[in-house]
């Protein structure tokens, strides 16, 4: 960390807005080391509004985001705010031809000036980000030339190689199969408790946020419908009001696993054919 800033980010208060319109509104938000913290909620909540807001893509009209020994986001150059703050957006363009060793190098902008010479830790940092996410045997390989799961993963490695402290992740698991699915939380839940990462992940499935998260936050309409633990936060009555649909939550009594399933017409159909 630089500057005195301290691991962990806070959104305080945040209101975001797009062209004098509203979208987030006094949402508070707190990423600690060590923490998953997934946000969910339906689309237009404005789950990825607030991220940005969080990684200064978004300049909030009201409320502040800070450290966690309070120092301002603000305060901070934008390179000195690189060397701390990631985020793996949604998609982003696949560069033709380039190597995987490569991509993964992007990485390091915030601790290069004009000569790569200048970063001594890169070769390290490098290696150690395609190791954690399995893809040391790609390394030589053009990007362009990998999976969808492969590409994500990379990406990812791209983040980790960056060296900050917090990790933003922007729905990571979104036309990923069942596979890369299951490896992308993993390696979430890996960073958190192996390496003191603290994580904030937008994600649409809501299984998923209760399998990896340690704190969700559930949003409506642009602000923060409720906070906390998932089995205080992941309930019928919360997600059927926040959705708009009568959504049943079951836990597993030896595991303590949430699991949810929305209710439409044709559910009573299912549960005749599983029985």
């Amino acid at each position: 960390m630089v500057d005195g800033a301290d691991a962990g980010l806070e959104g305080r208060d945040l209101d975001v807005g797009y062209r004098g319109i509203p979208v987030v509104h006094a949402a508070s938000i707190h990423l600690r080391s060590g923490v998953v913290t997934a946000l969910v909620g339906p689309n237009g909540s404005g789950k990825s509004t607030l991220l940005r807001a969080l990684v200064r893509l978004h300049r909030p009209t009201g409320g502040d985001v800070v450290f966690g020994d309070g120092t301002p986001a603000r305060a901070l150059t934008s390179k000195q705010f690189a060397r701390q703050v990631t985020l793996l957006a949604q998609s982003r363009p696949t560069p033709s031809g380039v190597l995987v060793r490569d991509v993964v190098g992007y990485g390091r902008h915030p601790y290069r000036s004009r000569w790569r010479a200048d970063d001594q830790g890169g070769p390290g940092a490098i290696a150690h980000a395609m190791e954690v996410t399995g893809i040391t045997g790609m390394a030589d390989r053009p990007v362009d030339e990998l999976s969808g799961g492969e590409r994500q993963r990379v990406w990812l490695a791209s983040c980790l190689a960056q060296d900050t402290g917090v990790l933003l992740l922007d729905e990571p698991t979104t036309f990923l199969d069942l596979r890369y699915q299951v490896e992308m939380l993993d390696l979430i839940r890996d960073l958190a408790d192996e390496h003191a990462v603290a994580v904030g992940v937008v994600l649409h499935d809501l299984d998923h946020a209760a399998q990896v998260a340690d704190e969700v936050v559930l949003l409506q309409d642009g602000r923060v419908r409720a906070a906390g633990d998932p089995a205080e936060v992941l309930t019928e009555p919360h997600l059927t009001e926040t959705y708009g649909i009568r959504i049943e939550v079951s836990r597993d009594p030896g595991t303590g696993a949430i699991t949810t399933r929305p209710v439409g017409r044709h559910t009573h159909r299912l549960r005749e054919l599983t029985r």
